[in-house]
């Protein structure tokens, strides 16, 4: 039976804003596929989000949705799930949203190990906030605030994550929209905060300034620049070299922190 997106998507809401080429309505997909691969029940779903271009997706989704401020979609989604532990609470942001203004929730997200899963649509850039360079950006690029090029080093999401103590950790990309799909499911499925580094482009705001070419050859980038974890144990160096790692990198099982949080609620009651 073919997958029907209607069942997930408010009536009305398309077209979506987003610029052609633009690879969030790609991790958009994999997301409302993944809640449909799992079961999730719609009215115990909520998803949060802060202030750009991955924050729209909550206003084309049919769950319970908070469309919030900038860098601030962890600190709802917290305050969602420490409200009401039984409520399936996803987070999405992109990568100056989660990891500039939003980086101190972030690490503390992972390192308290709450049950939220958190998708990042990285795509190097502000996109809507006018070519921004973000956390992300590589080092040397261009964006609006380093036309000469970017002189900081880039946050690897994955590292930073795995870092802070987050026990579900992976990558896939706007090309590789299977494993995306798999990996966002395993993530909300998983017990504790969960993060997924979604790779996605913006050939308007980023792309076009760096000269990479036209949307599809962005996307045709990561199918040539990146290697699976399990390909990769196969790889000698000079292969690797370069090149972007994917899959799961961490899924492990440690006390969440709502159900930490209960035991002292009832520890003091009986006392």
């Amino acid at each position: 039976m073919a997958f029907n997106y209607s069942d997930y998507i408010r009536p009305g809401k398309l077209p979506h804003i987003w610029c052609p080429g633009c690879a969030h309505g790609i991790v958009m997909k994999s997301i409302v596929r993944a809640i449909d691969r799992v079961g999730l029940d719609k009215d115990r779903t909520v998803i949060v989000s802060g202030i750009g271009c991955a924050s729209r997706m909550p206003g084309y989704v049919d769950f319970n949705t908070l469309h919030t401020t900038h860098g601030r979609s962890l600190a709802f989604a917290t305050g969602v799930k420490m409200a009401d532990p039984t409520l399936n609470v996803i987070a999405v942001a992109g990568d100056g949203d989660a990891l500039a203004i939003g980086g101190n929730h972030f690490i503390h997200a992972c390192r308290r190990n709450i049950d939220i899963t958190m998708i990042v649509f990285n795509n190097n850039i502000y996109g809507m906030t006018g070519g921004q360079f973000s956390p992300t950006t590589p080092h040397g690029k261009l964006a609006s605030t380093t036309p000469y090029g970017n002189p900081d080093y880039a946050f690897d999401v994955v590292e930073l994550a795995m870092g802070a103590g987050a026990t579900f950790v992976s990558r896939s990309t706007a090309y590789h929209t299977v494993p995306l799909e798999r990996q966002i499911a395993d993530g909300i499925t998983h017990k504790g905060f969960s993060v997924i580094d979604a790779l996605c482009t913006c050939p308007t705001t980023y792309g076009r300034r760096n000269k990479l070419g036209s949307a599809t050859d962005m996307i045709l980038w990561f199918k040539d620049n990146t290697v699976g974890l399990k390909a990769a144990e196969k790889l000698p160096p000079e292969k690797k070299e370069g090149k972007i790692l994917t899959g799961v990198f961490r899924q492990e099982v440690k006390p969440e922190y709502c159900d930490e949080y209960q035991k002292i609620i009832d520890k003091v009651r009986s006392a």
